[in-house]
């Protein structure tokens, strides 16, 4: 089965995903500065989900462009993944309007959380079906990040309660792990055209 059809939804998907959340950001009542400050809280959030989004929309087009097959199990494993992704609008919205309050900077959190674990069951997916000559498996290797991030959220989510600075800090440092480039894909890709 061919993955182009895949790739477009998922794409469409993704763009829906941060249309939706740039429609929440409202428009301020004044003319000056001071009219921006209590919408700070939404815009930081939505900045962090658009940058997860883009780390996600980003990783997927690279693990896509690795796999050399899909079946009905990838499909439904994107489309999990997709399920997942498509809550970052609620509770970016959520998380902002409520200026960083211990529940919905907790169920953020196991949004994204869910999102990691999502990610890793389609990778396993693609790596089943392209068997023992599965050049994802090659790229990724021990893959300390994907196995490191679900720790990250985890702890956000359990000093949400008491610390959301830090929780928010577990969610922006997991993002930034990600931000890096990760060039382990494109170097096996690479070798296998050449």
């Amino acid at each position: 089965m061919g993955k182009t059809r895949l790739e477009a939804f998922s794409d469409g998907v993704m763009a829906i995903i941060i249309t939706i959340m740039v429609l929440e950001l409202k428009v301020p009542h004044g003319e000056d500065l001071a009219s921006l400050l209590p919408l700070a809280p939404v815009f930081l959030s939505y900045v962090l989900s658009f940058i997860y989004v883009g780390i996600y929309w980003n990783n997927h087009h690279h693990m896509l462009h690795a796999a050399r097959h899909v079946n009905g199990g990838v499909l439904w494993a994107n489309l999990h993944l997709l399920f997942w992704l498509s809550l970052l609008p609620f509770v970016t919205g959520w998380l902002g309007e409520n200026h960083f309050g211990p529940l919905p900077c907790a169920v953020y959190g196991f949004v994204l959380l869910m999102c990691a674990v999502a990610w890793y069951l389609l990778q396993l997916c693609i790596m089943s079906v392209d068997g023992n000559e599965s050049m994802l498996k090659r790229a990724l290797g021990s893959d300390w990040k994907g196995k490191f991030s679900p720790f990250l959220y985890i702890a956000g989510i359990a000093s949400s309660f008491w610390m959301t600075w830090l929780a928010l800090s577990f969610y922006v440092l997991s993002a930034l792990i990600w931000l890096v480039p990760d060039r382990r894909i494109e170097r096996v890709v690479n070798s296998a055209e050449t």
